[in-house]
């Protein structure tokens, strides 16, 4: 792999989004058979390192770290780490430095990843979370209508990230422009907590959050549903997590791979069917990590927003990407037509008899 440079990570990273349980993806799941079973050879001991956040966004991994599904499903040969972090662009380091081998994670730091490294260090394996991604005015901005965005500050949570994206190229479909593309509308990448902060002072004036900072902004900054990002995609479906691996290791351990989307799908099937529990144990995880559990209100709000699915909803990824690209946070168009392996997780969903997911073609 060619040489990265870390600053290059700075620009596309993911937000902290939220999962939820409203859509309709259940599936039922019980623990696989180790790999050598029956008679076979038992498979190589092997450590088996996965990164997530602490945050209701990566419902799936605080969710199963918690209940034990991941190492139950993974079996006795696989020594189960976790890592957490905060931003993807570190993610995305520490599974170049093999310091982890899997993660959940956003679109963006993945695409940028995959770019990077000229398509050999990732793949996708499948998806986690859609939606969760809406605009917020302040109540006295006086915005409504697109055209209203003229000459105000609107927040995002980082520069090139899904968010910042996002909104970057909704503005120019309704003929507006941030300042660095030529327009009036101030983008203000600015950490979670702080544009909350601004918002209630009135300090700015709208912005692209993801859950459940949405949520907050609605609750504790008296904030207005502009816009729900699942408004501008096909079904309201648009990924926002998903479940990465090392190249490297999907090779190696195809075994350990497989195992670990069998416990992927049955914690996605636990938490569509029991949202009580599922929210209850997340926010059981986010409190041991971050010594700060959130407020109930906070999770029902944010939970109703969003959906858990294993699908990766490839063309929203692809869409993401040409947006980056034309708004100058990829220097050439990427060509992603690799990224995903979808290969085991079909498999599996074949043998429940579940509809295949897609790639890219």
């Amino acid at each position: 792999m060619k040489k990265i440079d870390r600053r290059q990570f700075l620009v596309l990273s993911g937000g902290l989004l939220l999962a939820a349980a409203c859509g309709s993806d259940e599936v039922e799941e019980t623990p696989s058979q180790s790999v050598g079973s029956g008679g076979s050879a038992a498979p190589r001991p092997v450590t088996l390192r996965l990164g997530f956040f602490p945050n209701v966004t990566h419902v799936h991994p605080n969710v199963g770290v918690e209940n034990g599904t991941y190492t139950r499903v993974l079996g006795e040969n696989v020594k189960f780490e976790t890592k957490t972090f905060n931003a993807g662009p570190s993610v995305i380091e520490a599974l170049f430095a093999s310091e982890i081998e899997v993660s959940y994670i956003g679109p963006n730091p993945a695409i940028n990843g995959y770019v990077q490294s000229g398509g050999t260090e990732l793949r996708i394996i499948a998806g986690a979370t859609s939606a969760g991604a809406l605009l917020i005015t302040r109540a006295g901005a006086n915005i409504t209508k697109p055209a209203d965005f003229a000459g105000k500050k609107v927040a995002t949570p980082q520069l090139g990230n899904t968010q910042d994206v996002a909104l970057r190229a909704w503005l120019k479909q309704n003929g507006l422009n941030a300042r660095e593309q030529g327009g009036n509308v101030e983008v203000q990448p600015i950490a979670n907590a702080d544009a909350l902060a601004l918002f209630q002072r009135g300090q700015i004036d709208a912005a692209w959050a993801i859950e459940p900072w949405a949520t907050r902004l609605i609750q504790e900054a008296d904030g207005e549903v502009f816009l729900s990002e699942s408004e501008l995609w096909p079904n309201g479906d648009f990924v926002t997590t998903h479940l990465i691996v090392k190249t490297k290791f999907l090779q190696d351990r195809p075994d350990v791979v497989e195992n670990l989307l069998r416990a992927h799908l049955e914690i996605n099937g636990y938490v569509n069917n029991d949202a009580v529990g599922a929210k209850n144990l997340l926010n059981r995880s986010i409190e041991k990590i971050t010594s700060a559990a959130l407020p109930p209100n906070v999770i029902d709000g944010a939970w109703e927003n969003i959906r858990v699915t294993y699908d990766p909803i490839a063309s929203s990824l692809k869409k993401s990407a040409d947006d980056a690209y034309a708004l100058g946070f990829l220097q050439s168009k990427p060509d992603l037509k690799n990224i995903y392996d979808l290969t085991l997780l079909n498999k599996i969903l074949r043998e429940k008899g579940l509809k295949e997911v897609e790639g890219l073609a």
